[in-house]
């Protein structure tokens, strides 16, 4: 089944929450019905059923989303003059717009003369005749002065200094409420006319019944009314960028293809609304951004799935999953999260999923500000796109860990898409690291792009990804905070995992290998154990010091055994320092290492590949849970 009618069935199987106003933390969301759209009002003017006047106050910050109709010409308008059927800004509704603002008064000639056909049609409501005989007064600006949510100048006329809510006043839109003082003789399921359902059902079969030739859409093989002017707010609402555009009939692009644009391309216009409406939804509902790009993912039998670009701790969270919460176990309680938590989570989820089950992913992006193009494209069986995300991280498994504020939390498997842009491609900034400036922002989306294809398909990591990594993380003095080298150093060591996995069949944990002879890996333990020599001897004042071992590490990589008799020296006077039972510790420790070695391999002085990070993240971490352990003993005793 392709990408669109996955929308248009996502579109109908979500037919219950068309119209409702939705949030996703404090952002609002709505699945829109057939030929309306969303605006940002300003003003709300409340009339009473017989279209008199009654309040006018500035739109509540948080009630700003507003669903209004829209014609053809006017959901596509930028410049133009086409007035949308029934809410719109002031130069169109108010009659009075010409005494207060210059303005040649076409724009409320075109609207008040649309509105009244809609008003004699059969498929006229109640809110909508109560509108047009309020607005054939003229006294909505004045209504407005009157009330003082229009300010004027010395001239009596609309002060362009001031603004509505960052609107300049003139371009403020305008939303209604008709309240009824008869129940009886006016029926309403609700006041505010951008809520009632009622009302966007009439319009909806009011434009159905204006349309006239219908052609074949070439998206559904079905004869429908045809559509040349398409929607856009695809990505938010300030979204500029047409997914479907067709506007050249100068230049002709389809010269010596086609005679005609309906030759070319058509689209029906429901469908075209069905999409572009489940797109705007379930991205808002659930989608993704890194920088410009819009990921979206989501589950054809509506069923909630572990999200792909979320680290492993994040996975086993209420904010990780499409559609819905995950069951009460899943849900992290803060410790450190193993591996074990993370699979249990994703069996859960495997056992409701069914052959006809499929998860789809679409990608947007726009080169220019009018032109959006589609740059990822995937479906799935749902039951492979789990099998995937865990061999994800699964693959990549290592110990990170991240910061909460000052809660420390510890967790086994792999970090997010946006934590890994960060650490390869981002600076120290406000004690973390982060991608600043705009141009650099758009390395989120290319690390998304390089990314999809590994976690979705299990295709091979980017191997420049591991090098840069490794690079950054054999580089610990360009980082002032210690955190974010670490966070540094354990992405390096899943990437360089993940990568002998796929080039050598090779299998790798964080649990230390006390027999593996790999030379790098050798090294990688010489090397943090000289640190940690060093690092026991510092006092509470000293920990921000760095000691030699990642002082020297850089030049480590590159010449290991030269470099090694300058370390080892180094480190002499501070294994005085400790008591006999922990020097005799780190001695015993060191000549085991050393005995691992072959002679040759010990003198090649050649550089380390990325297994010495491995080596060394692994004895570290090790050293580190002995030493807890030793505590806990000694608190016990």
């Amino acid at each position: 089944m392709s990408w669109v009618n996955e929308l248009i069935d996502l579109y109908e199987i979500n037919s219950d929450k068309i119209g409702v106003i939705e949030y996703r933390g404090e952002m609002p969301y709505v699945l829109l019905p057939p030929f309306h759209t969303t605006v940002t009002a300003q003003i709300t003017v409340t009339i009473d059923q017989d279209g008199n006047f009654m309040n006018a106050e500035p739109v509540d910050l948080n009630d700003k989303l507003t669903i209004i109709p829209v014609t053809e010409k006017s959901g596509s308008r930028t410049a133009g003059k086409e007035p949308h059927p029934l809410c719109d800004n002031l130069r169109y509704l108010a009659g009075d717009y010409t005494q207060y603002y210059k303005d040649d008064g076409i724009c409320h000639e075109l609207y008040i003369s649309q509105l009244k056909e809609w008003v004699e049609s059969e498929y006229c409501h109640e809110k909508v005749r109560a509108i047009y005989l309020y607005l054939k007064k003229n006294t909505l600006l004045s209504d407005l002065v009157d009330k003082k949510i229009i300010k004027l100048d010395e001239q009596n006329q609309i002060d362009d200094k001031e603004n509505i809510q960052g609107i300049v006043q003139t371009k403020a839109f305008v939303r209604f409420i008709i309240r009824s003082s008869n129940s009886d003789l006016f029926e309403l399921k609700t006041d505010e006319c951008w809520k009632d359902r009622t009302l966007q059902d009439c319009y909806i079969n009011y434009v159905r019944s204006r349309e006239k030739e219908k052609g074949l859409c070439y998206l559904t093989g079905n004869m429908e009314a045809i559509s040349y002017l398409h929607s856009k707010k695809i990505r938010n609402e300030g979204d500029g960028a047409k997914l479907i555009s067709s506007n050249d009939s100068q230049n002709f692009t389809y010269r010596g293809r086609f005679v005609s644009k309906e030759e070319a391309f058509a689209v029906g216009n429901e469908t075209s609304q069905k999409i572009h409406n489940a797109l705007k939804w379930i991205i808002r509902k659930q989608g993704t951004f890194f920088d410009t790009l819009a990921v979206v993912t989501w589950e054809s039998n509506r069923l909630c799935m572990p999200r792909w670009n979320v680290d492993t701790e994040m996975i086993t969270s209420e904010y990780a999953w499409d559609d819905e919460e995950p069951e009460e176990e899943t849900i992290s309680d803060g410790n450190a999260v193993t591996a074990e938590k993370f699979y249990k989570a994703l069996r859960g989820y495997g056992k409701k999923v069914d052959n006809t089950s499929a998860m789809i992913l679409l990608g947007f992006d726009a080169a220019t500000p009018g032109r959006l193009s589609m740059v990822e494209e995937m479906t799935l069986d749902s039951a492979r796109y789990l099998e995937n995300i865990k061999k994800w991280h699964e693959s990549c498994n290592w110990i990170h860990e991240k910061w909460k504020g000052k809660e420390r939390i510890e967790f086994s498997g792999m970090v997010g898409v946006k934590d890994v842009a960060e650490i390869l491609f981002g600076i120290e900034s406000k004690g973390g690291l982060a991608i600043a400036d705009a141009n650099g922002k758009k390395m989120y989306a290319e690390v998304a792009r390089r990314l999809i294809p590994c976690i979705w398909n299990g295709t091979e990591i980017p191997h420049d990804y591991v090098n840069r990594a490794v690079l950054k993380a054999s580089n610990p003095l360009t980082y002032k905070d210690r955190k974010n080298w670490e966070r540094v150093l354990t992405l390096a060591c899943s990437l360089v995992k993940k990568d002998r996995k796929e080039r050598k069949k090779e299998e790798w944990n964080v649990a230390l290998d006390k027999n593996q002879k790999d030379r790098n890996y050798l090294y990688g333990r010489l090397l943090a154990v000289a640190d940690r020599i060093e690092y026991r001897t510092y006092d509470d004042g000293d920990k921000a010091r760095v000691t030699n071992a990642k002082r020297y590490m850089s030049t480590f990589s590159q010449r290991p055994f030269e470099t090694w008799k300058v370390i080892e020296e180094n480190i002499q006077p501070y294994m005085n320092k400790l008591g006999i039972a922990e020097r005799r510790f780190y001695e015993n420790l060191l000549n085991d290492i050393y005995e691992l070695f072959e002679v040759d391999s010990f003198k090649d002085n050649k550089k380390l590949d990325g297994l010495y990070l491995l080596g060394f993240h692994s004895q570290a971490y090790d050293l580190k849970l002995k030493k807890e352990d030793s505590q806990e003993k000694e608190e016990e005793e």
